[in-house]
């Protein structure tokens, strides 16, 4: 699973370099499925409950599941969640961040930010002996104090040899409530916030979920193992025969294959002219 996540990680950094103003949805799909591909993984996504496409790029009111298209061009100001996963001997990793593309609203890029944070929350809410319950209430503390809606008919996954496993993972509490964390269990933790109302819509493609008042979503998500030592994130590294690295890999860590063309410090998954 460790290869696997880093498989993810590094193709899902080419794919937020690629998204800037004239890109179309349907190119950053073929370096998502060239990425996994060179690296000698397998894509998750394709065929998968009958998903067309190595990647999903939710745009703007898109929450998740956005299905790649020639006709969808990015523009300045977009925002574009990126979810992918893949498979290596059996075992799957999966990830999604959340590229901003060029001159963003204050208020989407805080949304962005804060989405991040949010998972920072609920991976350091992976405590063998805890709840499920736990990582969901630390997501949804970071949502109510900024009124952000918090996304229900979509949750976080157990994964290991299927893509989705159980247990579900929420990103709302309460705390102290669903399934007891034991030690190996591997989840998929993925806040999902909109600028609105936490209401969703699913769209005539059947895959597609945009929010209900048309305003932005963002979303991130990590691969995480539970071990007595603390929650380890894969796929950067931190999980190996040398030893584990706990907690939450910051922006420097995530893989980067260009420099930013101003050289600055961004949030993750940000993507900038």
């Amino acid at each position: 699973m460790e290869r696997a996540t880093r498989i993810v990680q590094e193709t899902l950094a080419e794919c937020v370099a690629a998204c800037r103003p004239g890109v179309t949805t349907e190119e950053i799909d073929r370096i998502a499925a060239d990425g996994i591909r060179k690296r000698g993984g397998k894509a998750a996504f394709p065929g998968y409950r009958g998903y067309p496409k190595t990647i999903c790029s939710s745009v703007n009111e898109e929450v998740v599941h956005g299905i790649p298209t020639p006709k969808r061009k990015l523009k300045d100001g977009d925002i574009v969640g990126l979810d992918l996963g893949a498979v290596v001997d059996g075992y799957f990793g999966d990830a999604a961040r959340t590229a901003i593309v060029g001159d963003v609203p204050a208020p989407v890029r805080a949304l962005v930010r804060e989405t991040w944070r949010a998972l920072v929350a609920g991976v350091s809410a992976v405590k063998v002996g805890g709840r499920v319950g736990d990582i969901g209430a630390a997501v949804e503390e970071v949502a109510k104090a900024k009124g952000y809606g918090v996304v229900r008919e979509y949750v976080g996954h157990g994964i290991g040899t299927s893509l989705h496993e159980e247990p579900q993972v929420p990103n709302y509490g309460p705390a102290g409530k669903g399934e007891t964390i034991r030690e190996g269990m591997t989840l998929a933790i993925e806040p999902m916030f909109n600028l609105g109302t936490a209401k969703v819509r699913l769209g005539p493609d059947g895959w597609t979920v945009r929010t209900f008042d048309g305003k932005p979503s963002a979303h991130f998500e990590h691969t995480v193992v539970a071990t007595a030592a603390g929650p380890v994130v894969l796929g950067f590294g931190r999980y190996s025969a040398d030893g584990l690295v706990t907690g939450v890999p910051d922006e420097t860590e995530y893989p980067a294959p260009a420099a930013h063309p101003r050289g600055e410090l961004v949030v993750p998954g940000e993507a900038r002219v």
